[in-house]
C-alpha cells in the first residue's frame, strides 16, 4: 500500500478522507475473499443464473453440492446487473451453470471468471432461430433484443431440459469425483422426470381446435417448435420491449384471423400491454408461466409450473 507523508497542507479532514478509502478497500476486498467461505466443506460450490438452472443444479447437485442463485426469486431475469460481491461469486464457484444470450451481465462474468468452469445450456441442445428471423418483417417490427443468432429459452422444452441435466450430472461428477454416483444418478433421476414432461405434453397437445399461441413475450418458441404450435409474441425476447404502434395493430388483425380466444400474460412481467391488447381483440387472458423465476415462498417449482402451462394451454386451444 502507498505511503502517503505528511504536509503543511494535509488537514484532519484530508487525513480521515484517506482513512475511509483504506477501510473501504480493504472491506471490499474482505468481501471477495469471503465470497465463497460459508461453502459447507465437502460440497461443490455452484453458481446458477437464474430460476430454471438454479432448480436443475439443485435437483443433480442434492446435498451434494451448494447452489447459489444470482437472481433473486420474483425477479425479471433478463435485465439483472451483477454486484462486485455476485461477480465474485462467479469466480469462486466450481461450477457456473447460466444461458447464454438471456442475461448479458452474467455472459459476461462468466467470460472473464469462470470461462473454464462453466456449463452453459445453449451449447449442449439443438437452438432456434432468434424470433425475428422466424415472422414475416411487418410481425416481428420491434421484436430485436440483441444481435443473438438464437433463441435462448431452451428450458420451456422439457426435452432439452432432460439433456441438460445429464450433461450437468457428468460436470459434477467430473468437479466432485467423491460424489461422482450420486450426481449422475440424480441427473438421471431428474432426466426421466423431465421425459415424462414432455410425454405429457405430447399427449396432451397432440389433439386440439387451434395451435397459434398468443404470447406476452417471445419465450415460447423451443415449447411451440416440440409440440407443433404457432407462437405469435406481442413482445421481443426481452419482455420489457415496446411493440409499435404498428405492431400491435397486426397483431389485432392476426387475433381473429387465428380464432384465439386467448392473449397469455405471464408471472414477473407487467401485463398491461397484453391486457389492451386483449381488450382490442375482444379475447381474455391467462397466465402462461415462462419459468423465469418464482415468488419468494412460493411452493411451485419448474416441474409444477409446466404442469400448470399444460393445463392453461389445453383450456386455451380446447384440446381434447
Amino acid at each position: 500500500m502507498p505511503r502517503f507523508r505528511n504536509s503543511p497542507s494535509d488537514s484532519p479532514a484530508a487525513v480521515l478522507t484517506l482513512a475511509g478509502l483504506a477501510i473501504g478497500l480493504a472491506a471490499g476486498l474482505t468481501g471477495c475473499a469471503d465470497a465463497g467461505a460459508d461453502v459447507p466443506p465437502g460440497r461443490t460450490a455452484v453458481i446458477a443464473s437464474f430460476y430454471p438452472m438454479a432448480w436443475l443444479a439443485e435437483r443433480v447437485g442434492g446435498d451434494d453440492a451448494h447452489v447459489r442463485t444470482l437472481t433473486a426469486p420474483g425477479t425479471e431475469p433478463h435485465d439483472l446487473e451483477l454486484t462486485a460481491r455476485q461477480v465474485a461469486r462467479v469466480e469462486d464457484a466450481d461450477l457456473a451453470v447460466y444461458v447464454k444470450g438471456v442475461q448479458p451481465a452474467v455472459d459476461e462474468a462468466v467470460r472473464g471468471h469462470a470461462k473454464g468452469r462453466s456449463l452453459d445450456a445453449t451449447s449442449l441442445v439443438k437452438t432456434l432461430p432468434p424470433p425475428d428471423e422466424t415472422d414475416d418483417e411487418e410481425a416481428h417490427d420491434g421484436l430485436r433484443h440483441d444481435e443473438a443468432s438464437y433463441d435462448p429459452h431452451v428450458w420451456l422444452d422439457p426435452s432439452r431440459m432432460a439433456t441438460v441435466a445429464t450433461a450437468l450430472g457428468d460436470r459434477l461428477a467430473a468437479a466432485d469425483p467423491a460424489h461422482a454416483a450420486g450426481h449422475r444418478r440424480r441427473a438421471a433421476s431428474t432426466a426421466a422426470e423431465l421425459r415424462a414432461l414432455d410425454r405429457r405434453f405430447t399427449t396432451g397437445l397432440a389433439s386440439c381446435a387451434r395451435r397459434d399461441i398468443i404470447t406476452a413475450h417471445a419465450a415460447f418458441g423451443y415449447l411451440a417448435d416440440r409440440y407443433a404450435l404457432r407462437q405469435i409474441p406481442v413482445a421481443g425476447v426481452d419482455p420489457a420491449s415496446e411493440p409499435s404502434p404498428r405492431r400491435m395493430a397486426d397483431l389485432s388483425r392476426r387475433v381473429v384471423a387465428t380464432g384465439a380466444t386467448t392473449i397469455f400474460t405471464e408471472t414477473l412481467a407487467s401485463p398491461k400491454v397484453a391486457r389492451s391488447l386483449a381488450r382490442e381483440a375482444g379475447v381474455r387472458t391467462a397466465v402462461l408461466d415462462p419459468a423465469e423465476g418464482v415468488e419468494d415462498g412460493s411452493s411451485d417449482d419448474y416441474l409444477t409450473i409446466m404442469q400448470g402451462n399444460l393445463r392453461t394451454l389445453r383450456a386455451a386451444l380446447e384440446c381434447s
